[in-house]
């Protein structure tokens, strides 16, 4: 489903720091897994480097048998779909609807396909009274789901996450929560929510200093206070 083989990323190519440094992992199909560490450990890179937004400076990505790179990534995007921490920076067009359906006119899919693709997405996310909606107006809680919902109405076979949990009221990360529980998609969560890594994961990759410090079942991973604090948490 997932596979990253030596990845290595430099924001500044001329520089010796690195982002990421000689990540290596595959991710099976339905797997939910998180990946954790303090700021600046390489999460949210990692996640931008699988939907080809960061190129790599060396190693390579494979998503369903596609490689993620130049001649590919049209198509690599179309089985991967990303939500960002911010869904300030997702959303941009007037309405909830215009924005969900964003996405598949870039596809060029018809009209027909898209309003009842976009209609299924609002009624499995609980949000069908937001279609009309400004996206301005909405609150954070409805912000994100709108953000999930303009990711899952491309059918992505794997969603990638980054700090799902972040502004969100208790009310509103359980019910996050328990709509991620419900999807299908394999799943990748970049978060700083142990107790949402616990609650939905079953794996979990440590992030230090741009390198995999652990990678292993999430029980096991939180258990180890002794290394989780060594990497900042």
């Amino acid at each position: 489903m997932i596979r990253a083989e030596n990845l290595t990323v430099k924001y500044v190519p001329a520089e010796e720091a690195c982002a990421l440094r000689g990540v290596s992992f595959s991710v099976s199909a339905g797997e939910r897994l998180a990946l954790i560490g303090a700021n600046g450990a390489g999460k949210s890179t990692l996640l931008l480097a699988l939907v080809g937004a960061v190129p790599p400076a060396s190693g390579g990505i494979v998503i369903d048998g596609i490689p993620v790179e130049k001649k590919t990534l049209y198509e690599a995007r179309g089985k991967a779909g990303m939500v960002f921490q911010n869904p300030d920076d997702q959303l941009f067009m007037p309405t909830v609807y215009e924005d969900i359906a964003f996405g598949p006119r870039n596809y060029g899919i018809e009209e027909d396909v898209i309003s009842q693709r976009a209609a299924r997405v609002l009624a499995d996310l609980g949000i069908e009274r937001l279609s009309g909606r400004m996206t301005a107006k909405l609150s954070g809680g409805e912000k994100r789901l709108v953000a999930l919902a303009g990711v899952l109405v491309m059918l992505p076979s794997v969603l990638l996450l980054d700090e799902p949990s972040s502004f969100l009221d208790p009310r509103s990360r359980r019910r996050l929560i328990e709509i991620l529980k419900g999807l299908p998609q394999t799943l990748m969560i970049a978060t700083h929510d142990l107790a949402l890594a616990q609650d939905l994961c079953d794996r979990i990759i440590l992030l230090k200093e741009g390198r995999v410090a652990a990678d292993g079942p999430a029980a096991d991973i939180l258990a180890d206070t002794e290394r989780l604090e060594d990497c900042g948490l």
